[in-house]
């Protein structure tokens, strides 16, 4: 039996996803446990700031990597494994961290982390090709989750003050930098594409993946409770439910991932 298959194996995974999300934060002022969130909410209006203007590379990017799996089912799935890998760690190097008016330079502790974990994750999986769409046989029902995907892709928002509202600029469907510099917003693209792939894609990184989106979904259910960022709440709502249909996909499906036959 492999190890990924005994039954405590994925529980333990999961665990230690939630002991990262919830490692403390690092700031230069100190700070209370309460504010936790609203550290968290101040380094992410400071860290890409400087980076928007590169938004349209993560969405030619992505088009790019789409194109050539349409165009070359061999090889795509490895394309698209490596890009969203790289732009994990993208991630990870320019939204989790930010000098921040109130705590000084701060640290997303746990964001970084699963960043860079997942960035790993998905380019090894890229090396051993352990993904692959197969276009011609996706079930119809997965291609109704395209409106999700293609929402986050679009990324219609911007900020009044520090309100958040929505901006359906069609402009913005190539050049919004909320989808490639942030991890909620990249996330259901990829797992957009997961699910459409599956059973053809290494379960562990497909669960990891999964339920690392859930986790942060769920973090951001407490947006709904301030009226200024339901905008943001709402374009949350991807990450939430393909995290969990994705979670949930493998307990519906008796076929074996590729990772059952490495």
């Amino acid at each position: 039996m492999n190890l990924s298959e005994r039954k405590w194996f994925y529980p333990l995974v999961y665990f230690l996803l939630v002991v990262i999300a919830f490692l403390p934060l690092y700031t230069e002022r100190p700070y209370q446990s309460q504010e936790t969130q609203r550290v968290i909410f101040e380094i992410l209006m400071v860290a890409t700031q400087p980076y928007t203007a590169w938004g349209w590379i993560f969405h030619l990017g992505t088009l790019l990597a789409v194109g050539l799996a349409i165009w070359k089912p061999a090889i795509g799935g490895r394309a698209i494994a490596v890009y969203f890998g790289l732009n994990y760690l993208v991630i990870a190097a320019l939204q989790t961290s930010g000098r921040t008016a109130s705590y000084g330079f701060a640290v997303h502790s746990g964001a970084l982390v699963a960043d860079v974990l997942l960035g790993m994750l998905w380019l090894w999986v890229g090396c051993k090709d352990r993904l692959r769409i197969d276009w011609k046989r996706v079930p119809i029902w997965r291609w109704a989750l395209l409106p999700m995907a293609l929402l986050v892709f679009w990324s219609p928002i911007a900020f009044e003050g520090t309100r958040v509202v929505f901006d359906f600029n069609p402009l913005l469907l190539l050049t919004s930098s909320f989808y490639g510099l942030a991890y909620c917003f990249m996330t259901p693209v990829l797992l957009f594409f997961l699910i459409l792939a599956w059973p053809k894609v290494d379960g562990f990184a497909f669960r990891v993946t999964a339920f690392n989106a859930l986790l942060y979904g769920l973090f951001n259910l407490a947006q709904w409770a301030n009226p200024d960022l339901q905008v943001m709440a709402f374009m949350h709502l991807p990450l939430l439910l393909l995290g969990l249909l994705a979670l949930l996909l493998p307990r519906f499906s008796q076929q074996p991932t590729m990772a059952a036959h490495a």
